[in-house]
């Protein structure tokens, strides 16, 4: 089975925002601080409507039978359509099972306003038994259907008075966690040009996710101990192999917090 964990990072649509608004003579610094000032106004918080966000990161954990790679999708440079494109054709190569915490609060949703707003196509991921019969027991967007796990949604029960927090869940189990970065401080970075750490920040996401996810998989019996344990050690010998900072960071802070890490 083909796992694929992903996370989405955003900041505000100034462009639409700018519309609505009728701020055309601000920058988009300023458009963004107005729409998450009307938001606060509205809800009591500073967050932007689903529809109004742009994504400009996605990361992703893929486990294949044969692999297992973390990674962020495009380029630093890379578009949204480009990114959003690269997502789906992936459901569409692959169609792996899909993990993600909050997922279909959050993440699913902003995918699919932009790529309404791009006109992306995604035949595989929005079948639910028009093209494959299969597809109608077992589909991505039904919410008690397999095909996409949103571990937050299901750990709770359902219940959205249960719901937690990725990085409360992954301090309680002994992962490192957000370490750096807190999804509050994107917009900040995105507008200083700081991409590289925002996907950074991302990828570590995900590796929370796919680390509670196996141990997910542990207590519904669908691994054993002994697959367990071989999941987490392949984790960690591939991060020690990449030789990439960030992610060295991430195992070193895990073997700190955690003994079920073998030796490296």
């Amino acid at each position: 089975m083909n796992i694929f964990v992903f996370d989405i990072e955003t900041v505000p649509d100034v462009a639409t925002g700018r519309k609505i608004l009728g701020l055309q003579a601000l920058s988009d610094e300023m458009v963004a601080q107005a729409m998450l000032s009307q938001a606060k106004e509205a809800t009591g918080q500073a967050f932007v409507k689903h529809h109004l966000q742009k994504i400009v990161a996605i990361s992703a954990v893929f486990r294949t039978k044969e692999t297992f790679k973390v990674w962020s999708l495009g380029e630093n440079h890379s578009s949204e359509a480009e990114l959003i494109q690269r997502f789906f054709a992936g459901i569409e190569k692959y169609c792996p099972t899909l993990v993600s915490w909050n997922g279909c609060g959050f993440d699913l949703p902003v995918l699919h306003y932009r790529a309404l707003y791009h006109g992306i196509p995604a035949l595989t991921y929005w079948d639910s038994g028009e093209r494959d019969s299969n597809f109608k027991w077992n589909n991505y967007l039904n919410r008690y259907h397999q095909r996409h796990i949103d571990l937050m949604d299901t750990l709770a029960a359902f219940s959205q008075k249960a719901y937690a927090k990725l990085d409360d869940i992954a301090v309680l189990l002994g992962l490192p966690g957000k370490m750096v970065m807190s999804g509050q401080q994107v917009q900040e970075y995105y507008f200083n040009e700081q991409l590289t750490e925002i996907r950074n920040y991302c990828e570590i996401d995900v590796l929370n996710t796919y680390l509670i996810y196996l141990r997910f998989q542990l207590i519904k019996g669908a691994l054993t101990l002994e697959e367990y344990n071989f999941e987490i050690q392949l984790v960690a010998d591939s991060l020690k192999s990449s030789m990439i900072p960030h992610l060295m960071e991430f195992l070193e802070a895990w073997r700190h917090n955690s003994a079920k890490i073998g030796s490296f």
